[in-house]
């Protein structure tokens, strides 16, 4: 990675370490979702303290306790020794410690294959790599090469067979395919963002975000360095990917998160760079994206190095997460998706709210404080919107990423 992209990144938050990530062996098995159990490694959130609307109860409410997964970086000061294991309650919204799978460095980010049954993590380091892990057992099935630098986002393709990855510090997304038994095989395919020219202030593309569209159609990258989200087509047999088309934002904007809404035809963004977000239309035959006018944050002047979006699963309201500002905006959408309306802001509960994550029933926020190593909860007004603190956040070293389950 340049040193300029190392600086920036170091400058928001993140890290872009250079120790090499360890090869580990592939292997078979069949996994099964297991409960989180084993050696705290952090205190629970207490009652709730702070005030606000209740949940909604348009949403079926869950019983029983909940797996929660963390990432963290590993080769940071006070940073943590792997992927956290912890479970949270759906009614209270308490979260309970429960150990940490290690063996992986640099877990910044998390991703669940559709069956449940295996989580994959990138490792954002220097010579960057994907990792599997079981959860039945907990044993790591292995960890790929990404082929760049510093990845720092993955997601499963909705039909199980092949994980995206996105290099930041190179900018180019990864393919690897996914076996039966969870494990990652090498990879299928790399492309790298060589256009357009990066914009104002980039010193060259930076892969930050790669998604499946709703329908399944496409694939969509989004690049902070090249201001453009490119859509992409995978054949599912090859595991290759060919671009359908790609959008720019105004120059600038350093786009680096796309969140979907519900429906499908519209997505939000958050532009990390000019303290902005747009509404997107997405056209599912061609895949086609249009990026909005740029919209505000609501924090005000200067940038929050908006982060990332959190979208309610019934559509209605729409969250992101703001690190500059140590707030959580919240935003009512309208019109089917197509519109955004600003509602206020809330404190983060902690310093520096680098992911959003909704619980899968949507009545409960996790906020991932990286500067302040702790995850708050928030329950969730499915009416309004609103957020309420459920108590003192979740001790967590250097959190980045919350994955609710």
């Amino acid at each position: 990675m340049g040193s300029d992209g190392v600086s920036r990144r170091r400058f928001v938050g993140a890290l872009a370490a250079t120790a090499a990530t360890t090869a580990l062996p592939a292997c078979d098995g069949t996994p099964a979702p297991a409960p989180a159990t084993g050696t705290s490694t952090g205190t629970s959130t207490g009652p709730a303290t702070a005030t606000g609307s209740t949940p909604g109860p348009s949403r079926p409410a869950a019983s029983g306790p909940r797996a929660l997964y963390l990432g963290t970086y590993t080769s940071t000061e006070g940073g943590g020794r792997g992927i956290g294991i912890a479970s949270y309650d759906p009614a209270s919204g308490r979260v309970t410690g429960a150990g940490t799978i290690g063996g992986i460095g640099d877990p910044s980010y998390l991703a669940l294959h559709p069956d449940g049954r295996t989580l994959y993590a990138v490792n954002e380091r220097e010579e960057g790599a994907v990792t599997a892990v079981r959860l039945a057992d907990r044993r790591v099935l292995g960890s790929r090469s990404t082929g760049g630098v510093a990845p720092c986002h993955l997601s499963v393709h909705p039909g199980g067979r092949w994980l995206l990855s996105a290099n930041y510090g190179t900018g180019s997304v990864a393919v690897h395919p996914v076996d039966s038994s969870g494990a990652l095989g090498e990879r299928t395919d790399l492309v790298v963002h060589s256009r357009p020219a990066p914009g104002p202030g980039q010193d060259g593309p930076h892969a930050h975000q790669i998604v499946t569209s709703p329908d399944g159609g496409h694939v969509l990258a989004v690049d902070l360095g090249t201001d453009t989200v490119y859509t992409y087509r995978l054949d599912d047999t090859t595991g290759t990917l060919s671009e359908a088309s790609r959008a720019s934002t105004r120059p600038g904007a350093g786009p680096r998160h796309l969140t979907f809404h519900p429906g499908g035809r519209y997505a939000y963004l958050a532009n990390e760079a000019d303290n902005t977000v747009a509404v997107c239309a997405y056209e599912p035959s061609t895949g086609k994206v249009t990026v909005g006018d740029a919209q505000s944050t609501g924090t005000g002047p200067g940038t929050s190095f908006p982060a990332q979006f959190a979208v309610a699963p019934d559509g209605r309201h729409a969250f992101l997460a703001n690190r500059g500002d140590n707030s959580v905006t919240r935003y009512a959408v309208e019109a089917d998706g197509a519109r955004l309306r600003l509602l206020g802001t809330v404190p983060a509960g902690g310093d520096f709210p680098r992911q959003l994550a909704l619980s899968p029933d949507g009545a409960l926020l996790f906020a991932a404080n990286q500067r302040s190593s702790a995850v708050s909860v928030f329950h969730v007004d499915g009416a309004e919107g609103r957020l309420r603190l459920t108590g003192r956040p979740f001790a967590s070293p250097v959190a980045v990423c919350a994955l609710p389950l």
